[in-house]
């Protein structure tokens, strides 16, 4: 413990020195309005800004990266709970319930809650980034792809189970993300698949047009479609921070976010997006009154929120640690420093303990930034509910359509994210949950490579998913879920066909013959 202070000092050193302190400072806002702009996300940010690293030093390219990193894990909430527009992947849970308090004029404390657990959540990541990262990236290499199959599985079937409405809709919903995955180039065979002529979608269907589509596009439809809009709210100063029993509700929520977040952004995936689709899942599960999500709860707010940006600090243990990146965000990172002549691996923490340590200083450095920008920018925020919303909403569209856009410079996204506002539009109509269709888009290529590799490796044999014990234990762990959700169905099924059998004999209901 003296050694780990000692080097932390030495990190706080080289991150409170005046150019790592700009650079830091610089990506934390960069990243913030990066979150911001539906569309474009951190994983675009970084490889837009990674040219404008090369003519400095390794630190502090790496700390301008992480600062747009973890600042827009930061910046993404804000548009989800004002609009109900994800401003990337991470914030898609926080538009169901954030944009719900901004209905009911709670939208600055959904703010701050989301700003100070987010600060909460990446400061003790970083913590444990700092003591776990060896043992937890070596376990983390044990997964191969037979693991992470049934890793993937098994975290579609837990969100299934844990939503709290039907859970063969849930699936229904996952399976039809998972179809939308499908299409494109096979990355195993280069086949152009379900692309029906368009050259444009060989490289799938982007995450983007679907999250902007089901969620901003859709509610703008459904707000359109009523007698009598709604209410131009106009904030007092009182409902801009959260009340004493919003905080109550938020503290566990933001624990369990923090722990589920770092140890989820350990594992290779998309981290930062899964994690926060899992804590709002499990909080829907554990609380005493699962019908106030989706209508305002805090805690659908807190523990996404906390999750996505613990996964920032989780994600950067096997990179730093072993030099292996856990998703595409990490993977542009380590590039960055292989560029700067920095060879990432176990070997980087003794060679070069200014650059670790440094970057593990400058996270804590940069939380406290992002506190400091957006906690006095609430009032702002949330000023611009007050804009009518005949001028409000068609801003909000040409908003998407620009973010949309952007993204690769295609209509055909454009029309993607119309078609997605469109059945998200009905789906909602039926009550059926959007969120799990953009979770399974997400998945659906690392699911199926994954699932290729396994049987590539076993030379076709599905034994190889029952001989790996990780992998045999989350599919039993997966089953015993199945089997636990199907018994209220078998319950009712047999309750039903009683019913039935006495309505056919009135005699057994009086007890007679």
């Amino acid at each position: 413990m003296p050694e780990t202070l000692h080097n932390l000092s030495l990190g706080f050193s080289v991150a409170l020195s005046p150019p790592v302190l700009l650079y830091a400072v610089v990506g934390c806002v960069i990243g913030t309005l990066v979150g911001v702009l539906p569309g474009v996300g951190p994983l675009a940010g970084i490889s837009l800004l990674l040219p404008a690293t090369f003519g400095l030093n390794a630190t502090t390219a790496i700390v301008l990266l992480a600062g747009i990193y973890y600042g827009a894990m930061y910046g993404g909430s804000t548009t989800s709970i004002l609009m109900r527009i994800p401003g990337e992947a991470a914030s898609v849970m926080t538009c169901i319930d954030g944009y719900a308090m901004t209905r009911k004029g709670r939208a600055g404390a959904a703010l701050a809650i989301a700003a100070i657990g987010s600060y909460i959540a990446g400061t003790v990541s970083v913590v444990g980034l700092m003591l776990l990262a060896p043992p937890l990236a070596s376990f983390a290499l044990r997964f191969g792809p037979p693991e992470m199959f049934a890793l993937m599985l098994l975290g579609l079937l837990v969100l299934a189970y844990m939503s709290g409405g039907s859970m063969a809709k849930s699936l229904a919903m996952a399976a039809l993300g998972l179809l939308f995955g499908m299409i494109g180039i096979d990355p195993m065979t280069g086949f152009f698949r379900f692309y029906y002529g368009l050259v444009e979608l060989g490289d799938g269907i982007g995450v983007v047009p679907v999250a902007v589509g089901l969620f901003g596009l859709s509610e703008i439809l459904l707000t359109a479609g009523q007698a009598t809009p709604p209410e131009v709210l106009k904030p007092r100063l009182r409902e801009l921070l959260p009340s004493r029993q919003e905080w109550r509700d938020s503290v566990w929520p933001i624990g369990r976010g923090t722990v589920l977040g770092f140890l989820i952004g350990i594992i290779p995936g998309s981290a930062h997006i899964i994690s926060s689709f899992v804590s709002y899942a499990v909080e829907r599960r554990l609380s005493k009154y699962p019908e106030r999500f989706g209508q305002g709860a805090v805690e659908g707010v807190a523990g996404p929120e906390s999750a996505n940006n613990s996964a920032t600090s989780g994600a950067f243990v096997p990179m730093l640690a072993l030099g292996v990146p856990s998703g595409p965000i990490p993977a542009v990172m380590l590039a960055a420093m292989m560029i700067h002549g920095i060879s990432p691996g176990p070997l980087l923490i003794t060679q070069q303990p200014e650059l670790f340590w440094g970057f593990i200083a400058s996270m804590y450095v940069g939380n406290v930034v992002l506190l400091v920008l957006n906690l006095p920018m609430v009032g702002v925020f949330v000023n611009l509910l007050r804009i009518p919303y005949p001028i409000l909403y068609p801003a909000i569209l040409l908003f998407c359509v620009l973010g949309v856009y952007a993204v690769n410079g295609s209509v055909v996204d454009v029309w993607i994210m119309a078609v997605m506002g469109a059945l998200g539009y009905l789906l909602r109509k039926f009550d059926f949950e959007t969120a799990p269709i953009v979770l399974g888009l997400v998945l659906a290529p690392m699911l199926e490579m994954s699932f290729r590799q396994s049987l590539a490796m076993s030379s076709g044999s599905y034994a190889i998913f029952v001989n790996r014990p990780i992998a045999a234990t989350m599919l039993l762990v997966g089953l015993g879920l199945l089997l636990l959700s199907l018994g209220p169905i078998l319950t009712r099924g047999m309750d039903w066909r009683r019913r039935l059998g006495h309505e056919a004999n009135p005699r057994l209901e009086e007890g007679n013959p």
